[in-house]
């Protein structure tokens, strides 16, 4: 994540009369949502199209790659898109958004033997806000319908998405056809990409929507439905692509520098050059939100003083830049060992921040960015190796509370999962021994606090994560972590404390009644988990407990090798517990082995850069939100099942 700033925008004019009979229907909107038929919804997109002359097929689709089809109650995207068809407003949305962060602070790279301690580059002023990022102002002109019924109300919503559909085509002085694939640059235009390449694999996500067909219920309960039927589109142009992006991405490069900043050879940014995977595996890759919009993102990474991360991915269409590539070590993650074993990706958007929601578009884009990254590195997809920047832990005791907070609560890792073609499921019957959370995003909507003011209730939205308590019972305190306060964890918003999410295994620690209890953070946690209304599915594999005869074992936030392993030259860096301890009898689910290894990069020039690996072994865990190492010789590896005797 990064710190925090702004977001998105694109258009025909009805009459009088007919803007009048629309509004007319807006107005009574709100009051007959509670009555609508599960079809209303599919029926406004049909009387949208045939008013404006666009094909149905094409104006589904278009919508669903903005928004899956959801309204989101009237809360702005993470690029200032409103409502199903993302009409942007970026000047409203900022109006509305708290001028805060959603995380917290930290050194990212996340080195003891080089940490930043100068000051991080200040956020560069905002720029003019561009067309692409105001579209629902000149959806607004065509169809004579205030900003706020666009912002709010589906029907006006989808009727100004149509209108700037017409509007396009007619630009591009096509006809009005009712064959989708006369349609397909203007697709390509409403994206708001500048550049052909975006604006094609915006095209091409949308008419694969047509051929494939999509059905869903959306946030409000509408069901919607896209018939698939064959369709064609343009041939693609043969083109070059960076070395690090698959093909149907339209990735660009923009570099981030490697630069010198003084003589002294350690004073440099904003990245280490390596030789990655010759010279260390990649083991993960963490997915981050930028806390800042897309120019100030961009500004930021090509700033030498500043920080250095992989890949940027745009919210509104779902463009990438690559910065860094993959086998150069980013500083992106906050600790030094995920770093060097990771590749850092940035969504732009903001984890709190108004309770704004990520695109579909970027979703896509990103998962198929991940997909190949894993395919070329090895890289096994799942939720111990596809690391939120929430879940990597603290080097060291000191730095825990410092961590950042990124995606957050709000990244729905159910469907990101389904995009990269790993959807979790049961693995196993109630006796399997592990748990896997997976609650319904849509219908988990927990009160949290903070989004707009501390203290005050975020909008509701779907959510990724389930709440953890003391004792089987609502009422019962949450989970105390720690490293973040001593008192137990809070419904704010950024207080991950208490919370598990989407995707993380934990080993079962007890049932009773519509809860269920894990081990987290070294006690025992519950959360409800009813049989009518699923948080979790059963799920099996392999366990660490501490070794027979031990009282309880250390929990590190890195895997570095014992001292004799470093070479003359090389200082020793030190093997600190954090301030966490696993007690005899509790059981904690593996996600793979991990070589005690160190990566020595404190000077401009890598000739003397040292990959040091030693000879102890790690596991790393499921500990708490975040993951965890532990020494092999700490424990004893078991399959889950026997946790339940």
């Amino acid at each position: 994540m990064l710190p925090a700033r702004a977001r998105r925008s694109t258009p025909r004019t009805l009459a009088a009369a007919t803007a009048a009979a629309l509004l007319s229907a807006v107005a009574a909107a709100p009051q007959a949502h509670a009555a609508q038929q599960p079809t209303e919804r599919q029926n406004t997109y049909r009387e949208a199209a045939q008013r404006y002359g666009v094909p149905e097929a094409v104006l589904l689709g278009v919508s669903y790659l903005e928004s899956r089809w959801d309204t989101h109650a009237g809360q702005p995207s993470t690029d200032a898109g409103y409502g199903p068809m993302h009409l942007t407003d970026a000047p409203a949305a900022l109006a509305a958004l708290p001028r805060q962060s959603g995380d917290g602070g930290g050194d990212a790279r996340g080195d003891d033997a080089r940490p930043l301690d100068r000051p991080t580059a200040p956020a560069p002023a905002p720029a003019a806000v561009p067309a692409r990022l105001r579209t629902l102002e000149r959806a607004a002109r065509l169809t004579r319908l205030p900003a706020a019924a666009l912002r709010t109300d589906p029907a006006a919503n989808i009727a100004g998405g149509a209108a700037l559909l017409a509007d396009l085509q007619r630009q591009q002085h096509r006809a009005a056809s009712g064959d989708p694939a006369a349609w397909y640059w203007t697709v390509a235009r409403y994206s708001g990409a500048d550049d052909e390449a975006t604006q094609r694999q915006f095209a091409d996500e949308v008419y694969g929507l047509l051929r494939s067909g999509a059905r869903r219920t959306t946030d409000d309960g509408q069901s919607v439905a896209l018939r698939a039927a064959p369709v064609d589109t343009p041939a693609a142009p043969a083109e070059d692509r960076a070395p690090d992006c698959p093909r149907t991405l339209a990735c660009e490069w923009l570099p981030a520098p490697y630069q010198q900043l003084t003589s002294d050879p350690g004073d440099y940014g904003n990245y280490d050059l390596a030789d990655r995977p010759e010279s260390q595996q990649i083991d993960y890759i963490v997915i981050h939100d930028t806390e800042a919009s897309w120019d100030t993102t961009l500004k930021l990474v090509q700033d030498p003083t500043y920080l250095g991360w992989h890949y940027s991915i745009r919210s509104a269409d779902g463009h990438v830049d690559e910065h860094i590539q993959p086998r150069n070590v980013g500083w992106h993650a906050g600790n030094w060992d995920i770093n060097a074993r990771s590749v850092g990706i940035e969504h732009e958007g903001f984890l709190a921040s108004g309770g704004t929601w990520y695109t579909e578009a970027m979703y896509r884009s990103s998962a198929r960015l991940v997909r190949y990254l894993a395919q070329r590195y090895d890289i096994p997809l799942d939720r111990q190796h596809i690391l939120g920047h929430d879940n990597v832990p603290g080097p060291t005791a000191s730095s825990v509370g410092g961590m950042h907070l990124d995606p957050g609560p709000y990244w729905d890792w159910a469907h990101y999962f389904e995009l990269l073609g790993r959807p979790f499921h049961p693995d196993a019957g109630p006796n399997g021994g592990l748990v896997t959370i997976l609650p319904d995003y849509d219908t988990n909507r927990p009160v949290y606090t903070g989004c707009t003011a501390a203290g005050e209730p975020c909008p509701s939205q779907g959510s990724a994560s389930v709440a953890l308590h003391t004792l089987p019972a609502d009422d019962s305190p949450l989970i105390t972590d720690i490293g973040r306060s001593p008192d137990p964890a809070t419904d704010a918003v950024t207080d991950m404390g208490a919370r598990a999410t989407t995707g993380q295994r934990y080993a079962l620690a007890g049932r009773e009644g519509d809860w269920t209890a894990i081990w987290y953070l070294g006690r025992k946690a519950w959360f409800r988990n009813a049989p009518d209304e699923r948080t979790a599915v059963w799920s099996k594999g392999v366990v660490v407990t501490p070794r027979a005869g031990l009282a309880d074992i250390p929990v590190y936030g890195r895997a570095y090798p014992e001292a004799s392993a470093y070479p003359e030259g090389v200082p020793v860096q030190s093997v600190t517990p954090l301030q966490y301890r696993m007690p005899a009898g509790q059981r904690y689910a593996v996600g793979g082995t991990v070589a005690g290894q160190y990566y020595w990069a404190t000077t401009f020039d890598p000739a003397g850069h040292r990959v040091v690996t030693g000879q102890t072994c790690y596991y790393e865990i499921q500990f708490g939100h975040r993951v965890a190492f532990v020494k092999a010789d700490d424990v004893d590896l078991v399959p889950s099942r026997t946790a339940l005797g």
